[in-house]
């Protein structure tokens, strides 16, 4: 046998590299998350009033669940409070998973009182903010909160390294149960009372009554670089946000880097998450963070107050003369119908993804958005509270969807139940018309059904959001379940499909998983139907969701199991 000798050098070498691969394996091994989410009712003091509100383990907003890509979650939800509850993992691909997306009767039937269910899923390539919350009713009024994954260990940011990170969760504040509010609107067929606050994190902030003693505070020292995390929470607003004589640089939108783009305002739909860089380059103060509504609905009530946190330089004097804390100076937010600078911002916001978007679709899918009325026989009946005695709906295609409750859409289609659903939405409008001009009134009321889009398994798709002026043109964020895509387009009046295209963005568009369509006009997405299952398509405002202004599409099995749903988990819920 000839014996090898290696020098010390050559020994070191060695040694080096068997180093580096533990290192890398280390730093590769994904890790498996568990928690428990104990949904419960618990007394929350609020603009000098305490009420019960629902919750996750007691807190508001919820505990935020902190990953990595690659990493695995379990997370078992206890229903301890008094309604039926799902939990939506917003944003979240779970590929071939529908059984944990979480809405309920759409993946699932909701967690009864006094049950319980375990939702397991892994991440895979998604790396950003996302969040969580409840997908039943009105409950993700207060149920919700961040969910953040971080880049696989040894993989950088596209940017620099900052300092610190904070969440900040903007949500509303109501003064009554949410499911009260949903019964009532339901009921009545008019819109749910508006909030009485906005809030960060929870807190509405100094410029509301019995608040300012838990404003939240974010430290920061002077020349230091922080990532905020914004979210979205609320139920029905879109939002402005800024930060006093501060600028912040856009890095990501939905979990999706961007190309840093710089601004002093941001508009922030529900369902929408924002990545900002902030350098702390002012005189050292304190300075409010502040976000108020963007309302788009032309005559309709909204709740026209302010949130603030405060940005804290830590090397601020705390106190003047009399030893009282200085105010913050305040920031000059947009007007609440300031559409220029909401559409400057979103149109500024350009993509960094790596897979390109494909030129050519095979499946165009051309939706209406937006409201209607219902005629009713008694137009002075307390169930017909709408304009001139009548009630709201909200449609695709004119069709107003209607939820099942007797099994959830995908455990129907699973185990080939009939008569749940049809896959006959028209994937145009079945009347061609002035989409954002005057509509005439016999067009105005939608039908209802549970009717569906089918895509095969693979198809390159297209989808356009046509905003309608039925009732009022409005800004709807249209959230798609199991998908994230690409933004090609947008623009005002009526999408013409001979000329706009030529316009689209198919070299950076921006990755979203929620997009607006502009105030009377369209948005065009595009995507690939590479995750089969049940996935629900709907606007992220609450009011109209409940409405009706939903569908879903079933993306067919392709071939194999790598490209087929995964079996239902045993404690999948029964309705």
């Amino acid at each position: 046998m000839k014996t090898i000798y290696l020098s010390g050098k050559s020994c070191f070498l060695w040694l080096l590299l068997g180093l580096l691969t533990i290192i890398a394996s280390f730093a590769s091994a994904a890790e498996t998350h568990y928690h428990q989410f104990v949904v419960q009712t618990v007394p929350v003091k609020r603009l000098c009033r305490t009420q019960n509100i629902l919750t996750v383990n007691g807190q508001f907003p919820g505990p935020t669940v902190e990953v990595r890509d690659g990493d695995s979650v379990v997370i078992k939800v206890v229903n301890a409070g008094p309604y039926n509850i799902s939990i939506h993992w917003h944003g979240l691909r779970m590929l071939r998973n529908p059984w944990a997306d979480g809405p309920s009767y759409v993946t699932q039937c909701p967690i009864q009182p006094g049950g319980s269910y375990t939702y397991r899923f892994t991440i895979q390539n998604q790396e950003g903010t996302l969040w969580w919350h409840a997908h039943t009713g009105f409950l993700r009024a207060t149920v919700y909160g961040a969910f953040i994954i971080y880049p696989k260990m040894g993989s950088p940011y596209p940017f620099s390294m900052p300092k610190r990170e904070f969440p900040i969760l903007l949500g509303e504040w109501f003064d009554r149960d949410p499911m009260v509010l949903l019964r009532q609107t339901q009921f009545t067929g008019a819109p749910p009372n508006v909030s009485v606050a906005y809030t960060m994190n929870g807190q509405p902030g100094d410029l509301y009554r019995c608040s300012s003693q838990e404003t939240v505070r974010v430290p920061v020292d002077a020349g230091e670089t922080i990532l905020l995390r914004i979210i979205n929470s609320a139920l029905n607003q879109e939002l402005f946000f800024t930060i006093a004589n501060h600028r912040m640089t856009v890095v990501a939108t939905d979990a999706a880097y961007t190309k840093p783009f710089t601004t002093r305002v941001l508009m922030i739909g529900p369902g929408q998450t924002i990545n900002v860089l902030v350098t702390a380059d002012q005189t050292p103060g304190r300075y409010y963070m502040a976000a108020r509504a963007y309302q788009t609905a032309m005559n309709a009530a909204f709740d026209n107050t302010t949130t603030t946190a405060i940005l804290e330089y830590k090397s601020a004097s705390c106190s003047n003369k009399k030893g009282q804390s200085s105010r913050p100076i305040l920031p000059i937010l947009p007007a609440f119908n300031d559409t220029a600078t909401a559409t400057a911002f979103t149109s500024g916001i350009r993509g960094l993804s790596k897979i390109k978007v494909f030129r050519n679709a095979n499946v165009n899918l051309f939706f209406t958005v937006g409201l209607g009325l219902i005629n009713c026989t008694n137009p002075n009946s307390p169930r017909c509270q709408g304009p001139n005695g009548t009630r709201f709906a909200a449609s695709i295609n004119n069709n107003s969807f209607v939820l099942p409750r007797t099994t959830s859409l995908m455990q129907a289609y699973y185990n080939g139940i009939p008569g749940v659903f049809t896959t006959d939405l028209p994937p145009v409008p079945p009347l061609q018309f002035n989409y954002t001009g005057n509509v005439p009134r016999g067009l105005w009321t939608p039908t209802r059904g549970t009717r569906l889009i089918k895509l095969k398994y693979g198809s390159n798709v297209q989808i356009v959001l046509q905003d309608t002026s039925i009732v009022t043109t409005e800004d709807h964020p249209m959230h798609v379940h199991g998908f994230h895509f690409f933004v090609v387009g947008a623009g005002f009046g009526n999408f013409n499909p001979a000329t706009d295209p030529a316009r689209f963005n198919l070299v950076d568009p921006p990755v979203r998983n929620t997009i607006g369509t502009p105030p009377g006009g369209w948005v065009a997405i595009r995507f690939k139907a590479d995750n089969p299952g049940i996935w629900f398509l709907h606007c992220h405002i609450d009011s109209h969701l409940n409405w009706g202004l939903a569908t879903a599409l079933l993306v067919e099995n392709g071939v194999g199991p790598s490209q087929s749903v995964i079996p239902p988990p045993p404690d999948l819920p029964q309705c």
